[in-house]
């Protein structure tokens, strides 16, 4: 067994419908092909339409399940309840949500303008807030029991990163409705968990984040202990688990899955590491020299 293997058995997921926020592409689109060979419903939703039907049609070509294109700006109330309608048409019910949308970037805060913070503060904090809200709802007027949210955040909703304030800020606060919701609304049958991923490279969103060669130089496998970046398909397996019914008792949950990364950088002496081997042997004869004077 290697790590890019799938991890559940095939029908882990039957019978489930989950709606899947920026589910036509990257990380969303993993999971979204992932949920589906284990036998669920998916219904993908992003603002570009064309680009969601030609992931649908993709996904539905290898894994021979239903795909759902849907429409939807998720920092539209409006648009979110009509998605839910429709996915709840189309299915009969909606048994999980994750919320995967998000925008991010790259810059000192004194150069962002006000309307660029909100920008992704609204994606991800009030798209999220917003779905949430529509689902959540909507499973507690239909008495509808054993659905779950999944929510993803990052490592650094609970430490803050400078040059990333609005996601940082939007994250931390998807992080707290996430613990938050766990307990109010377990009552109903709802669970409420989330991931946070470290070094998951895709190609649209770290072409954005990382422009031109950026990429190249800022290479996120040093910053790992496990000196590598994360594969896809070890994502999906933690989020399908997450929203199988083999989790049922994982309730407020954030998981980490970072290879170590944010520990590392946590860590006040960890940039030692960069100590050579014989440079410690020369700092051991240093103090034993200095105890033995003394």
């Amino acid at each position: 067994m290697i790590y890019t293997q799938k991890m559940l058995r095939d029908d882990a997921l039957k019978g489930k419908t989950i709606v899947v926020t920026g589910g036509g592409s990257g990380l969303g689109k993993a999971m979204s092909k992932y949920f589906l060979e284990l036998g669920a419903n998916v219904a993908i939703t992003s603002r570009n339409l064309d680009k969601l039907k030609n992931t649908a049609e993709e996904l539905e070509k290898e894994t021979n399940g239903t795909c759902l294109p849907l429409q939807c700006d998720v920092r539209n109330y409006d648009e979110v309840e009509a998605m839910l309608k429709d996915a709840v048409k189309k299915f009969g019910k909606v048994d999980v949500l994750l919320n995967n949308a998000a925008g991010n970037f790259i810059s000192p805060t004194e150069r962002l303008s006000a309307n660029a913070f909100d920008t992704i503060i609204d994606i991800v904090l009030k798209g999220t807030k917003n779905c949430t809200l529509a689902f959540g709802k909507h499973w507690i007027d239909t008495k509808q029991t054993n659905t779950s949210v999944l929510n993803i955040v990052t490592t650094y909703a609970w430490t803050g990163s400078a040059y990333v304030v609005p996601s940082a800020t939007a994250k931390a606060g998807v992080l707290a409705m996430t613990r938050s919701l766990a307990v109010e609304w377990a009552k109903y049958g709802m669970r409420f968990n989330a991931i946070a991923p470290g070094p998951f490279p895709t190609k649209g969103a770290w072409d954005r984040l990382l422009p031109g060669d950026l990429k190249d130089k800022f290479d996120m496998a040093k910053k790992v202990p496990l000196n590598r970046v994360g594969e896809h398909q070890e994502l999906a397996n933690l989020a399908a688990y997450l929203v199988s019914d083999f989790s049922a008792y994982v309730n407020g949950e954030v998981i980490t899955i970072d290879g170590g990364e944010w520990l590392k950088g946590a860590g006040q002496f960890n940039l030692l590491e960069a100590i050579p081997e014989e440079m410690w042997e020369q700092l051991e004869a240093m103090i034993r020299a200095k105890k033995s004077n003394n």
